[in-house]
């Protein structure tokens, strides 16, 4: 065990991540600022949301055990862009790195909006500008951490992922033991099927598990990539699954049905209920924070490593290719949190709802990525997986089969704006890669222009 730990440490300090910071890495940008709120939006559905969440839960452990064996059979960086690219060709891999960067810069508003609600708990700073103001020191302080260097992305991952963690698994461990029955409320309460209910609290849960492919997309910083990124991958899903199951039950089973569906801060008010006073609210919105800062800093690292990935292999502009001397893609970071930063001021200026807009436009293009790396495991065991025993062949085309549907029920979960807007936007992309073509001089299928009768590149 010691010998291992000192690896880790060793593999992290040449610019590696390690098992534990791998591991990191995908609590932390499963875990973002949402959570703090979803009990409170499951509850509305009733006991059934628990249900809900427990299969949601199945589908993300096995789009995480797909992960993992797709990054032991192609340990490269890219992660679902390469996985899309090596089964149904370069337009197919472009075409999820353009979804997964748009997913990545998009989201990262969403959870600096919630991250900015949260510091408003202790600021109260009210005018847009000023929460325009709290927004963009939200994503640039991650984005100059992330400019610093993979050890100090890792490091920060960590200590924010442990630090987010403690409040939380003491609701989800401490909270049972004040459980009472009585609080439960009824089993479906929007007096509508159960059916009905089951898929839309699924749908409200599904949100929650964006970030499992994490590793996946930065596997060459990953030391031992054909052995980490499986085990970090179902490590860190597991450890997720599990806190939010209990937490959801603590905060179901201490906090009274019809006060829990009107909370705004439903962890503070089981931290109240149990002990007695308000010091809850502060704990969580600081816990909150913490979490905020930690997922906006995993995902900066990929809003930059999946561009670059696809420019390495020609197929995004290569400007994303460009490396710093700290050995980090610095134009993605920075063209990722422009970007970012624009959303973050639409929100504020924008339409009334535009958080839920861009919060369910972003679930949209997360899904592709999972759809397509899902479909290209199916597709290896289908044609390619000729040495696996037949027992092992079984388990992962069952394994594979529930990730797809489950990559199914969250585009279902998306709603028809989101996934119009989203595909609109998945659209814009294919003159991008004409273009990269094109500088590349590649044109149809020849591969080049072909020639004019005076020696030239026809038109």
């Amino acid at each position: 065990m010691i010998r291992d730990e000192a690896a880790e440490a060793i593999a992290e300090e040449h610019g590696k991540l390690g098992l534990p910071a791998a591991i990191s890495l995908i609590v932390g940008n499963i875990v973002g600022t949402g959570v703090f709120l979803l009990p409170a939006s499951l509850a509305a559905y009733g006991t059934i949301s628990i249900v809900a969440m427990a299969l949601v839960s199945i589908g993300a452990i096995a789009l995480a055990i797909v992960f993992g064996r797709l990054g032991a059979r192609l340990p490269t960086g890219g992660g679902p862009y390469a996985y899309a690219k090596d089964a149904f060709g370069e337009f197919s891999g472009f075409w999820n790195a353009w979804s997964f960067w748009l997913t990545a810069w998009i989201g990262n508003a969403a959870i600096a909006v919630v991250w900015v609600n949260y510091v408003n708990y202790f600021l109260n700073w009210t005018s847009p500008v000023a929460q325009i103001a709290l927004a963009l020191v939200a994503l640039w302080i991650p984005a100059l951490i992330n400019l610093s260097g993979v050890k100090n992305i890792g490091a920060f991952a960590l200590v924010t992922a442990v630090l987010k963690f403690i409040p939380l698994i003491f609701v989800a461990v401490v909270g049972l033991f004040f459980v009472q029955g009585g609080n439960f409320g009824p089993f479906v309460a929007t007096g509508g099927s159960w059916i009905a209910a089951l898929s839309t609290a699924g749908a409200l849960a599904l949100f929650i598990y964006s970030g499992v492919e994490s590793v996946t997309i930065v596997a060459e910083k990953v030391r031992d990539p054909a052995r980490n990124i499986g085990k970090s991958s179902v490590y860190g899903v597991l450890i997720c699954a599990a806190m939010y199951m209990l937490s959801t039950v603590a905060i179901f089973g201490t906090v009274p049905h019809d006060a829990l569906v009107n909370s705004t801060a439903p962890f503070a008010d089981a931290i109240n209920n149990m002990f007695g006073g308000s010091v809850g609210g502060g704990i969580m919105a600081a816990c909150a924070i913490v979490s905020g800062i930690g997922a906006i800093n995993g995902w900066t690292m990929l809003v930059a490593e999946m561009p670059m990935a696809a420019a390495r292999d020609g197929l995004f502009p290569s400007v994303f290719a460009r490396e710093s001397r700290r050995g980090v893609p610095w134009v993605g970071i920075v063209a990722g949190t422009a970007l970012t930063s624009l959303v973050a001021v639409y929100n504020y200026f924008g339409t009334e709802d535009g958080f839920n807009k861009i919060l369910l436009i972003a679930t949209f293009t997360t899904v592709i990525p999972y759809f397509f790396s899902a479909c290209a495991q199916l597709f290896w065991l289908v044609t390619g997986a000729r040495r696996i025993s037949g027992a092992r062949l079984g388990r992962d085309l069952a394994v594979t089969a529930v990730a797809i549907l489950f990559a199914f029920w969250m585009t279902y979960g998306a709603g028809m704006e989101a996934i119009f807007i989203g595909f609109l936007m998945l659209l814009v992309g294919i003159p991008v890669y004409i273009w990269t073509k094109a500088k590349r001089g590649e044109y149809g299928p020849g591969g080049e222009v072909p020639a004019s009768p005076h020696g030239r590149p026809g038109r």
